[in-house]
């Protein structure tokens, strides 16, 4: 079935066909029509598999439908999303579904000055993408009323309720005064998890599960190299250099180890970008529209900020660090190989993270390929490196005797 067979609005069946989507995949095609019905729906599918226009193309076509003008009269949907960076990308997918609809959507976040938020706000909206802390802030100044809102939308809804986020999410439940629907969307749900999930939708909710075996996409590749702690940003260097003109991902386990790597790729002669936590929304925007634009291919980033990403052609995820939690991996991984691209994911294991790996295969039911270094190439790798580094050294060294030099030649003159 292709999407101009959908009972959706003729305006979103062209702005479907100019952003090239023509056939619903798996996880739309089993939630649109529920989601249409009006019912809670709780969907897990693989990342990359289209979660956000599964929601965003019946949320915007029923909010179309009911509206005669562009006028707002209140907010009808409200989508909640872990981090900044994923509320903007769904904002952006929202803003292209709706395009030439009478639905206006917003995009509200925090690390921006709210004044201009709130003008947006009062002028109406229809739909409103936002983190939770910037919302309830808006909430608490009555900014933001909810007595018109009919759909409440969780995505990364695992990593929502994983944060502790399920009391704000209650909260909300309870202030919505009319009978809403419940959309919950996920890449991966454990049993705790699913069972708070589950706790808040109707007992008649849809429950939709995509590929349930195999909880990775098929387009990508999984390879290990055992590389020890210190030794790996050599390893990384080495494998950017050899890869130029690629776009590669590369997670760390915290926020001090993502400006580490940043500054040992930066001695390298390799530039990237990071995002994560400690980093204010305009470093982290202009980061990200760095390597959306191919301005930098290296974006080193920690789990959380890096959640729900969804940036074309990156052709490598590079996991620096294992890690902690087995499912992130899966998380991480599939920031490549979307769509019919193919991807590849590289993780880099130390001695004392071999456990980690061993939960990381256990979740994803496979084991992952390992590169073979042998001791020989290993330590020819370490060697080239400390000839380069003792070259660049010489070289510095020089310039700077050179500088000292030049500067006291000019002392003498002015004496």
């Amino acid at each position: 079935m292709k999407f101009d067979q959908y009972y959706i609005s003729e305006d979103i069946k062209k702005n479907l066909a100019q952003l090239g989507f023509v056939r619903p995949t798996d996880i739309q095609f089993k939630a649109i029509p529920s989601i249409l019905n009006g019912e809670d729906v709780l969907a897990i599918a693989q990342t990359g598999t289209g979660k956000t226009a599964a929601f965003a193309i019946p949320v915007i076509d029923k909010i179309h439908r009911f509206k005669s003008s562009k006028r707002s009269y209140g907010i009808k949907c409200i989508v909640l999303a872990p981090t900044r960076e994923l509320a903007v990308q769904i904002g952006e997918v929202f803003e292209s579904i709706a395009r030439h609809t009478r639905v206006k959507t917003f995009t509200l976040h925090g690390g921006v000055e709210q004044d201009r938020q709130i003008a947006r706000l009062q002028d109406g909206i229809d739909v409103l993408i936002a983190t939770p802390g910037r919302m309830f802030d808006l909430i608490n100044q009555q900014v933001i009323r909810l007595e018109g809102v009919s759909t409440l939308v969780l995505d990364e809804a695992d990593h929502m309720l994983d944060l502790g986020f399920i009391e704000d999410i209650r909260y909300i439940k309870k202030m919505l005064v009319r009978a809403h629907q419940t959309l919950f969307f996920s890449a991966t749900i454990n049993d705790e998890i699913r069972k708070l999930a589950y706790s808040q939708v109707k007992s008649a909710a849809i429950r939709i599960q995509v590929s349930p075996k195999d909880r990775i996409s098929k387009n990508v590749s999984h390879f290990v190299m055992f590389v020890e702690q210190d030794d790996k940003r050599i390893f990384l260097s080495r494998f950017l250099a050899d890869h130029p003109d690629d776009k590669v991902i590369v997670f760390v386990r915290t926020r001090v180890r993502a400006e580490r790597v940043q500054k040992a790729m930066e001695k390298a002669g390799i530039a990237s970008a990071s995002i994560h936590g400690d980093k204010d929304q305009g470093e982290r925007s202009i980061a990200m529209q760095a390597f959306r634009d191919n301005t930098c291919r290296i974006l080193i980033a920690t789990d959380v900020s890096a959640r729900g990403i969804d940036v074309p052609d990156v052709q490598f995820v590079i996991n620096y660090d294992l890690p902690e939690k087995a499912e992130n991996y899966v998380h991480r991984v599939g920031r490549t190989g979307r769509g019919e691209n193919k991807g590849e994911a590289i993780s880099f294991c130390s001695s004392e993270e071999k456990p980690l790996l061993e939960a990381v295969e256990a979740f994803i039911t496979k084991p992952v390929e390992v590169i073979t270094v042998s001791k020989k190439g290993y330590s020819e790798v370490i060697r080239e490196h400390d000839r380069s580094a003792m070259d660049l050294k010489a070289l510095v060294a020089e310039h700077d005797a050179w500088m000292s030099k030049g500067s006291g030649k000019k002392k003498g003159k002015r004496r």
